[in-house]
């Protein structure tokens, strides 16, 4: 029986490999079933693609990401002894396309963008629930441009939650229920037209 404060990689070049995170945390992974869908979803997008992984816990999303050749992950979290123990996994697995930052993503994403990082091809955006920080975290991101022209952005949320408040360019893509919990992939449309 897995432990429940570890993860497992499904696939790419870390298949297999646990993501353990600090027992007692409030930490509440994306399930399985839910990532593999998800990753199912981004098998074209995420080979060389810019991640943001706003909300990064145990590091599930973005390590996933990594895994499946993602140019670069950058993850979020306020917590130190998560942020200890994702810089831990990616020193030992030679993990040096992920920066690990603690930082609140509300206020790292007020900042302005510096011109040597690379706007986002790919975000996630699974805040505590209790937070409501989706709208917030979605206008920063527009406000800011940190999102390439047609970023796919990943929500997961209460299923009975509404999307929401977020900018009217974001456009739903996919989208799924696994118990009380709904998640939904948006694709960025850039002005004066579809995605392609």
């Amino acid at each position: 029986m897995a432990n429940s404060n570890e993860v497992r990689i499904i696939a790419g070049q870390w298949r297999g490999r646990k993501i353990r995170f600090p027992a007692g945390s409030s930490i509440r992974p994306t399930p399985d079933r839910v990532r593999e869908t998800l990753f199912n979803w981004l098998a074209p997008v995420t080979r060389g693609a810019q991640v943001l992984d706003a909300f990064a816990g145990s590091g599930a999303l973005g390590l996933e990401s990594a895994s499946r050749e993602a140019a670069s992950v950058v993850c979020l979290e306020t917590d130190g002894r998560c942020v200890a123990a994702l810089q831990d996994h990616c020193r030992a697995w030679g993990a040096t396309q992920v920066e690990v930052i603690r930082a609140d993503a509300l206020r790292w994403l007020a900042a302005e963008r510096p011109s040597t990082r690379a706007s986002f091809d790919l975000v996630f955006l699974d805040p505590p629930f209790d937070a409501d920080l989706w709208s917030p975290i979605a206008q920063r991101l527009e406000v800011g441009h940190w999102l390439s022209p047609q970023a796919f952005v990943y929500l997961e949320m209460p299923a009975a939650h509404a999307l929401a408040d977020l900018p009217p360019n974001w456009k739903p893509w996919r989208e799924g229920r696994a118990g009380e919990v709904g998640y939904h992939l948006l694709r960025r449309h850039s002005e004066g037209g579809e995605p392609s």
